[in-house]
């Protein structure tokens, strides 16, 4: 496991780094593979990261064309709902990079939760070429994390963090009043590497508990990044970094 700690001035200076790494590492998989694959975040966090990925330098670094798209999760709207992950990437990035759409594999809402993350599960399976006993092995999956901790749609004290067979799971979240698709910590143990970016103040606390306190994933879901065997890189600004006591560099080693 190799796990590190970047802080940037600002959110714009973090979003550009996360750019560099992200380009960076889809590029080394279609040299090596012939072709890439990469679960995008949702919610308000990566939408700087993705106008920067639409611009030069970041536009041009990539052939786009050869990757696999994914989404870490996906709430239970209509794929046009101002609310939807895949509406914000596909309108900010895949269209503007013109992705074919057989490279684009959305979370089929409209089939409802549980027919939903089966036919995910499926079809990213057949994206891969994996059999049911297999575990798809994401070039990159980009996180952000959410105040209370959590990453993808696996919030504290919810079922999918116990979930050890499925690659994606319909999370019910009580907090939310609502039923969330999301990845499960198998896809995350399988993964070559994880992106988490963080920004704004807000955040501050929940980054410090998710880096400097004992392990306690159905607490904090961001603990299951400890234990990822790929490459983790947390990028964070210096207002999300406000509360750490550790310094940037490798991620503080905890039981």
């Amino acid at each position: 496991m190799s796990c590190r700690l970047e802080v940037l001035r600002d959110e714009r200076l973090a979003a550009g780094r996360a750019a560099h790494i992200l380009t960076e590492t889809l590029a080394a998989a279609i040299q090596k593979r012939g072709w890439a694959s990469i679960a995008l975040a949702g919610g308000r966090t990566p939408r700087l990261l993705y106008e920067l990925l639409a611009q030069p330098p970041f536009r041009d670094a990539v052939a786009w064309e050869q990757i696999e798209w994914f989404w870490g999760d996906e709430r239970m709207v209509p794929p046009d709902h101002d609310e939807s992950n895949y509406r914000m990437a596909a309108e900010i990035l895949l269209t503007v990079l013109a992705i074919p759409a057989d490279r684009i594999h959305r979370v089929p809402t409209e089939l409802g939760p549980e027919q939903a993350a089966l036919a995910y599960e499926a079809t990213m399976r057949a994206a891969f070429g994996v059999s049911e006993d297999e575990v798809p092995r994401f070039d990159l999956i980009l996180l952000g994390m959410g105040q209370d901790g959590h990453i993808a749609s696996l919030f504290p004290h919810t079922p999918a963090l116990e979930e050890t067979r499925r690659l994606v799971v319909a999370n019910p979240v009580p907090a939310l009043s609502s039923t969330r698709i999301t990845i499960t910590p198998v896809v995350l143990q399988a993964a070559r590497a994880v992106l988490v970016l963080v920004t704004g103040s807000e955040k501050a606390q929940a980054v410090r508990r998710a880096l400097e306190e004992r392990l306690a994933p159905v607490d904090i879901p961001a603990h299951l990044l400890a234990t990822v065997p790929g490459e983790v890189t947390w990028i964070l600004d210096q207002a999300a970094a406000s509360q750490l006591h550790v310094e940037p560099g490798p991620c503080p080693k905890r039981q």
